[in-house]
């Protein structure tokens, strides 16, 4: 009788719905921060689904550089969806509950894009070095074969890992207290939830996490390495400025982009503060794909005349 009083605790009741606190319980700040995450928002998928239609329909956008842009544009608006509409509903509602699938569906394509853009950044960054280092090569190397070749690894490696995450910790146990000190169902406020030994769980996520993280900035350090040595063999300083400048902006957003992953997931779950958590989740979920347009592109010449050519139609 005591065994089964003990299981009964330990697997508590059925879980069927989560409680998240959202990004602030002040009920003054509700309605200012309500539109100030629309506007995000709906900036964000403005420009991303712009780029996405631009870099298709423009035939002078047909390279592998814009084509990586576009699966950029394409994960930016992705998870940004995954989390903004859930967010802005949130300051809407009394309780802001989201169902027990719900959240494992949020919390596997939140992950899921932002694996994906880890990898994407990383064929960027292969690219611009092919591009600089071997330019004679550059459509032989970089074909449509290749390039689809890559975003489907990045794609299929991204599902296959948080299909695994998300089994593991939907299969777990879940305390009476189902309230996620986040906006969002992401791995540490639900891990903290849990009622079962969370270890083995957490391990598989570090390890993913290395993995994912550790292998595409490698491959990112490794371009950039070749490409600043091309450059350093440049006569002119002109043309050294000129390459160095087209990456530029790619460079910003790996820093920014991968210093934030770095800061969250890279850290054992007992040092997690939530509260800083969640503002750096803010910046890389819906700071960064509402920025990534405007440095990739809203400066670049190539894309402001397709879009007078696009207007011109």
């Amino acid at each position: 009788m005591k065994e089964r009083t003990s299981l009964n605790k330990t697997t508590g009741s059925q879980v069927t719905e989560f409680i998240l606190m959202g990004i602030t319980n002040h009920p003054k700040l509700q309605s200012p921060l309500f539109v100030v995450f629309f506007l995000n928002y709906m900036a964000t998928a403005v420009w991303n689904l712009s780029l996405i239609i631009l870099t298709s329909v423009d035939s002078h956008l047909k390279t592998p550089m814009y084509f990586f842009l576009r699966h950029l544009a394409f994960v930016d608006f992705g998870y940004s969806t995954a989390i903004g509409p859930k967010v802005l509903a949130g300051f809407i509602e009394e309780k802001n509950i989201i169902s027990y699938d719900g959240c494992a569906v949020q919390l596997f394509f939140v992950g899921l894009f932002i694996d994906s853009e880890l990898f994407i950044l990383s064929a960027m960054a292969y690219d611009r070095y092919v591009a600089i280092c071997k330019p004679l090569l550059y459509m032989v190397i970089i074909s449509d074969r290749v390039c689809w070749i890559l975003v489907s690894i990045s794609y299929l490696y991204s599902i296959m890992v948080c299909l695994v995450i998300t089994i593991e910790i939907f299969k777990s146990s879940f305390c009476e207290s189902n309230i996620l000190r986040h906006f969002y169902c992401d791995s540490a406020p639900l891990l903290s939830v849990i009622c079962s030994d969370t270890n083995e769980i957490e391990l598989i996520i570090l390890t993913f996490a290395t993995i994912s993280l550790v292998s595409s900035l490698l491959i990112i350090i490794v371009s950039y390495m070749l490409i600043l040595a091309a450059i350093l063999r440049m006569n002119s300083a002109e043309g050294r400025h000129k390459t160095f400048s087209t990456c530029g902006s790619h460079l910003t957003v790996v820093v920014v982009f991968y210093g934030t992953l770095f800061f969250i997931y890279m850290q054992p779950q007992s040092s997690h503060s939530f509260d800083i958590d969640k503002m750096a989740s803010v910046f890389y979920a819906l700071v960064i794909p509402m920025l990534n347009p405007l440095i990739y592109s809203l400066r670049n010449k190539e894309v402001k005349s397709a879009l007078k050519r696009l207007f011109k139609k």
